[in-house]
């Protein structure tokens, strides 16, 4: 099949080499002349240009965007529908809020272009591993681009979720969940690291890959990165977010569903981005006031 991929970061780059070695004909945009270059030794077509790109690809087109969410999504959006004919199909890829993605479904019906939401899970590990697609289209778009979505996914790792809105939809409570999955690793290892024995945190996360409950491809990562450095001293405990655990937590609270362990988790990554605050100061000074409580001055 051929495919044109607008967005060669980090993502899209290694979904443009996964088709291509999957036999695909891929033609790759990206404002960055180095990006291209990159990717044009294996064989995938650049183009300079958004009109490029279309040009190149034979009608009925399929173009996957795999660009930042928001304003950029939409306006690659915008330019991309006045430049596709009726039946092509248009993929987003990216992490773009769900209602979002039903907006751009109504504005694609509108000019005849099929549009299709695919959320994507994988990062850096897809190239080779495979993606695991959520996918929101309609019956015969997800048909046609099925050969493409089979070559990035891995066996299983591939499901029709409903129509537009719901891939982007079921991958937005995804990530919230694995807020709450590296929360829960954060703080127990944290418990293992403050306990009263020397334990191997190391040993520990590999012990705990073979036959236990809380096993999973995660605590694999973090044995490795705890092979590469014990203590993780090299790192600041800073973390940040992009947008879907938010989501998620307004979510819960817009539908009235109980979702305190994500929300706490998106609660304890803004934590991790202040020192010193004014919150702790607060309490420090309330304690000193009604319990004469030690403090510590700066």
């Amino acid at each position: 099949m051929e495919i044109g991929m607008v967005g060669l970061g980090r993502m899209g780059a290694n979904m443009a080499r996964r088709l291509a070695r999957g036999g695909h004909r891929v033609v790759g945009f990206d404002p960055s002349d180095d990006a291209r270059a990159a990717v044009a030794a294996e064989g995938i077509g650049g183009a300079a240009t958004l009109e490029d790109l279309c040009r190149t690809l034979t009608p009925p087109r399929a173009v996957w965007l795999m660009v930042p969410a928001g304003d950029p999504t939409r306006q690659t959006i915008a330019k991309l529908l006045d430049l596709l004919d009726p039946s092509d199909i248009l993929v987003d890829g990216g992490n773009s809020h769900y209602k979002d993605s039903i907006a751009m479904a109504a504005r694609c019906d509108a000019a005849g272009v099929n549009f299709v939401d695919a959320g994507t899970s994988g990062g850096i590990w897809g190239l080779e591993e495979g993606y695991c697609l959520m996918v929101g289209a309609s019956v015969e778009a997800f048909s046609r681009l099925e050969p493409v979505l089979r070559t990035l996914a891995p066996e299983g790792g591939l499901l029709h979720t409903g129509p537009p809105g719901s891939g982007h939809y079921v991958k937005m409570i995804h990530n919230g969940i694995e807020y709450g999955l590296l929360e829960a690793y954060g703080e127990g290892f944290e418990l293992l690291k403050r306990g009263p024995f020397d334990l191997p945190l190391g040993e520990i996360a590999h012990l705990w890959r073979h036959g236990s409950v809380v096993r999973s491809w995660l605590l694999d990562l973090l044995a490795k990165a705890l092979e590469k450095d014990p203590d993780l001293q090299h790192l600041r405990g800073y973390v940040d977010d992009s947008g879907e655990g938010r989501w998620t937590a307004v979510e819960a609270i817009e539908r009235g569903v109980a979702a305190p362990v994500i929300t706490l988790s998106l609660q304890q990554r803004f934590l991790s981005r202040q020192e010193d605050t004014l919150a702790n100061r607060v309490i420090a000074a309330l304690r000193n006031e009604f319990g004469g409580h030690k403090v510590e001055s700066r």
